[in-house]
């Protein structure tokens, strides 16, 4: 979907638009032979994280979602992190607010005190589409924690937070499970989208915690990642680990409850498919993602020295909230082509990820085995290639994507599953992929050579 950008570092969408997408690809599976619509027993939703939906008493959108990428609202992190105190911070929320949902909705009560004024419940998007399913405004421990508005230590809502930001505890809304009967489809949305009425909504994640739950991923040491617009690896932890530095970001898993907890470590680049797009659309000529693959598998290893820095969708959290943008770098008229900006840019996002890997090693966490869906940047042979040599860890492709996650998501809340084993029967891995001794070697050395360029700039 179109990101709408008013001003540098600005990201937008409207909630009604989403909408609209909702209807039309429910629509069309209502249209596949022998489906019907009243035949769905429960909802799940997965949702892009850490945006923002702020709506009146009437349950109306008072204005665009501020998404993920935005980054107005970075200064405003760093202002409540040392009002509150770094160290306060880590200890008590795993994260700096860094540009998060609260300090975005900080940002509308400064500069938007009409709308401010005016907010009955500031949600995530997630928790908007909930609502509009149900007309229940609610929200989830992990959809707080992901917005910087939990406080781990007391196993509540971060009362410290809030003050800092000076939001009112009544703008939150209620907290439901994870897994659970959330609110049932009213008349009206039934009959929009040709459910039956009362169908239950039985569960809601954030889209990285619940692709780690469409791979299984639940125990401590086991990894997910996935690459669409932005790329995230997401490590699983019974630990409140966090960084220094805040770089990476530690969230509720899905499946954390008191007697097992369970938090995700959350790396995320903004910039990884949204720049194999944006190549694809600046080609030209119907090009596909097929086509740009083939041409860049002429290419060697390291894109004969051409570099491509992938950050150009806003602050990156791994480079401490800096927004470097996007650049190509050592690029020679008479040696590359389009093939060689095909493949560093492939390499270029490799390499970022690998780069936030780093500090989730340095923060005690194994990688040794990867487990991605056979979609997005995972459909490229190239880069997944370049992602298990690069990474030097073991890559394991399932059958599976989001959607199915939510799927078995919305089973479990509703009882049609049992429990997760019951829910994972008939995950199907594809392939794996090993790193090899000779292109680990390769691929260190063209890491080196982008990190150089990197640290330049």
């Amino acid at each position: 979907m179109d990101i709408h950008t008013p001003k540098p570092g600005w990201a937008e969408q409207y909630p009604d638009i989403w909408w609209e997408h909702v209807k039309i690809a429910t629509g069309i599976l209502g249209k596949h032979p022998g489906v019907d619509l009243h035949d769905v027993e429960a909802i799940g939703i997965s949702y892009q994280m850490h945006g923002l939906v702020v709506v009146d008493r009437n349950l109306d959108v008072l204005r665009p979602s501020i998404i993920w990428c935005d980054s107005r609202a970075v200064e405003i992190g760093e202002k409540a992190a040392d009002k509150i105190g770094r160290e306060t911070c880590l200890e008590n929320n795993l994260n700096f607010p860094g540009n998060f949902t609260a300090s975005k909705l900080s940002w509308i009560r400064e500069n938007e005190p009409d709308i401010f004024s005016n907010i009955f419940k500031a949600m995530l998007p997630g928790d908007w589409f909930a609502m509009r399913l149900t007309g229940k405004p609610c929200t989830t421990e992990s959809g707080l924690s992901e917005g910087i508005l939990w406080d781990f230590s007391k196993n509540r809502i971060s009362e410290t937070v809030l003050d800092a930001m000076k939001i009112p505890m009544n703008m939150i809304p209620e907290i439901v499970p994870t897994f659970g009967i959330q609110g049932n489809v009213t008349k009206k949305i039934a009959d929009e989208l040709g459910l039956k009425k009362g169908t239950p909504v039985s569960y809601r994640a954030g889209d990285q915690p619940n692709n780690a739950l469409s791979l299984n991923v639940l125990n401590p040491g086991e990894i997910a990642t996935t690459a669409g617009t932005s790329g995230v690896v997401y490590g699983v932890t019974d630990k409140p680990l966090f960084d220094p530095k805040s770089r990476v970001n530690t969230f509720i898993h899905v499946n954390n409850s008191p007697e097992n907890p369970r938090n995700g470590i959350l790396l995320c680049i903004n910039g990884t498919g949204i720049l194999n797009r944006w190549l694809k659309n600046f080609s030209g000529h119907g090009m596909t993602y097929d086509e740009m693959n083939e041409l860049a598998s002429d290419v060697p290893i390291g894109s004969n020295g051409l570099v491509f820095i992938p950050y150009g969708n806003g602050a990156e959290r791994t480079l401490g909230n800096r927004d470097l943008a996007a650049s190509l770098h050592n690029l020679n008229f008479n040696v590359h082509d389009k093939s060689h900006i095909f493949r560093a840019a492939q390499e270029g996002i490799v390499f970022a990820m690998n780069y936030g890997v780093g500090i989730m090693r340095e923060m005690g966490l194994k990688i040794e085995v990867v487990r991605a869906g056979h979609a997005n940047m995972f459909l490229s042979l190239i880069f997944r290639e370049a992602f298990a040599n690069t990474i030097d860890a073991t890559l394991e492709l399932y059958s599976t994507d989001g959607s199915q996650g939510a799927a078995r998501g919305a089973g479990i809340g509703s009882g049609i599953f049992s429990g997760f084993q019951d829910a994972f029967r008939g995950l199907e891995k594809i392939s794996t992929i090993e790193p090899g001794a000779e292109k680990v070697g390769q691929y260190s050395e063209a890491y080196n050579n982008w990190l150089e360029v990197l640290e330049l700039l």
